[in-house]
């Protein structure tokens, strides 16, 4: 049995280190950020002389809800008329179809030159419609906005500038939220992402790091998209791939966080699941494919750690489900075992690898809500942690099958037109899936199963690891009552 409670020992520990170490480079990328703040963003370049050609790539699938806010927004988009290009590259099958046509038609009469793009198949999903797409534009520059995005009239003349150097690959922007405050669920998910963009991308982007094109909300040019060898269909976020691949060839990446694209987060935790899978079994997919290549490359040994991290991003969620299953058979083994008390101190010492999280949090907060009172911060962050903590098992297992090379269908994140707090989740179509399924009820025996480390933890006096069971009870607890909640 001693063997089986050393095991069990290591294994959380080595999970620790891994958390410590993904913490410690969020912490670093923070003061790399705040650093680039105090000494001011670089002045916005001189607008061209000519503005070159831009094509604005819209890929679509099933998208009622936001199709035609997309086309109104992109359709005034401030940039000479000559120089642009509308695709709408819709894959759909229900009635976005007929809506589109409608918008387009409409906007032909205007003289705004829009093409309805349309493939006999999903091939390649949105990949493959990106890929179908270039073959028939002439574009210098490619900006991509998904279906839920709503740029402002000025994004192209306030991006195109930044390509002031050949090897300026891609500019990125900040993403903003149209519906922050509709929820607890999307006040939680703006909270997480904004440390990514207002934080992550600008430490990486200062320290001389890669970073990634997000999907959407950026343009990139032409010939960076056909030099690292276009899109590839292999993964679940061909953002990132073809971001690595471009980078990995000597391309520059820029991010404006002073730019913002406004779009909106899912609402409903079937769609925010769907993404979640996504997003994580992605990431894992492409750190499977270029991790390797990273680190044997000419890059700088800092470079090549933040990459490492940066791919290896979604495996933290791998590491907190192990941490977290292990940490409750660990209070018995602390209670019958009093001789190996030293060595369980380190399962006590849990929050300290959080420390630099909250450092990392707590910037991002303030330079979203400046003079926003501290008081407000605390529950959001211990909420969203709490949920975080509670997607584990979901992420997780996207991971894995990232890690294993199963194939997968691009599930995109279904939207509503929600908007600040209007409109509802209830009655709209779109689903992604059972959410009464195998995954949700184990969340839910889950909750119960940290709920017994509370118990056995109160019950033997050990309190080292009862804040970590009750984030996970509480976020488990929330994840199972949204899955339950959002199924209508």
């Amino acid at each position: 049995m001693l063997f089986l409670e050393i095991t069990l020992l290591v294994l959380y520990g080595l999970c620790l280190v891994f958390i410590l170490g993904f913490s410690l480079t969020q912490f670093q990328l923070t003061r790399l950020a705040l650093r680039a703040y105090a000494q001011g963003l670089p002045p916005e370049p001189a607008a061209p002389v000519s503005w070159p050609r831009v094509t604005v790539q819209l890929p679509l699938y099933n998208e009622v809800f936001v199709v035609e806010r997309l086309l109104d927004a992109c359709a005034a988009l401030n940039y000479p008329p000559d120089k642009l290009h509308l695709q709408v590259l819709d894959d759909s099958t229900d009635e976005t179809v007929g809506l589109v046509a409608a918008r387009v038609a409409h906007y032909r009469t205007q003289g705004l030159r829009i093409d309805h793009v349309r493939r006999p198949d999903r091939q390649g999903f949105k990949a493959g419609a990106l890929r179908h797409g270039l073959e028939l534009t002439n574009g210098e520059f490619i900006a991509i906005f998904d279906a839920d995005f709503v740029p402002e009239p000025d994004f192209l003349r306030r991006t195109l500038p930044y390509f002031d150097a050949p090897q300026i690959g891609v500019v990125q922007t900040r993403w903003g939220h149209l519906n922050e405050d509709y929820s607890l669920l999307t006040e939680l998910q703006a909270f997480g992402l904004n440390a990514h963009f207002y934080l992550e991308q600008v430490g990486r982007t200062s320290g001389g790091h890669f970073i990634n094109f997000n999907g959407t909300g950026g343009v990139w040019r032409r010939t960076c998209i056909e030099d690292a060898g276009g899109w590839h269909t292999d993964t679940l976020t061909e953002d990132l791939d073809l971001s690595y691949r471009a980078q990995l060839r000597g391309w520059r990446f820029r991010y404006l966080p002073q730019v913002v694209a406004p779009a909106e987060l899912p609402a409903a935790m079937d769609a925010l699941k769907s993404q979640q899978f996504r997003w994580n079994k992605g990431a894992a997919e492409t750190a499977r494919k270029h991790l390797g290549t990273v680190l044997r490359s000419n890059q700088t040994a800092a470079t090549k750690l933040h990459a490492a991290f940066h791919l290896l991003n979604s495996s933290v969620f791998v590491a907190i489900l192990l941490m977290a299953v292990v940490s409750v058979p660990l209070v018995f083994v602390r209670a019958d075992l009093p001789q190996l008390k030293p060595l369980l101190q380190l399962a006590s010492v849990f929050l300290l690898a959080f420390v630099p999280l909250i450092y990392y949090y707590y910037s991002s907060w303030q330079l979203d809500k400046p003079g926003a009172s501290s008081w407000r911060f605390a529950p959001k962050f211990l909420l969203f942690l709490s949920m975080s903590m509670g997607l584990t098992l979901h992420n997780a297992r996207a991971v894995v099958l990232g890690w294993l090379g199963r194939q997968s269908a691009f599930i995109r994140t279904p939207k509503l037109g929600l908007v600040r707090r209007q409109g509802t989740w209830r009655g709209r179509r779109y689903r992604t899936g059972s959410l009464l399924d195998g995954v949700t009820i184990l969340e839910g025996l889950l909750a119960l199963y940290f709920a017994g480390g509370i118990a056995a933890g109160l019950y033997f006096g050990d309190w080292g690891l009862l804040p970590f069971h009750l984030m996970l009870t509480v976020g488990y607890s929330l994840i199972f009552y949204y899955s339950l909640r959002h199924r209508n």
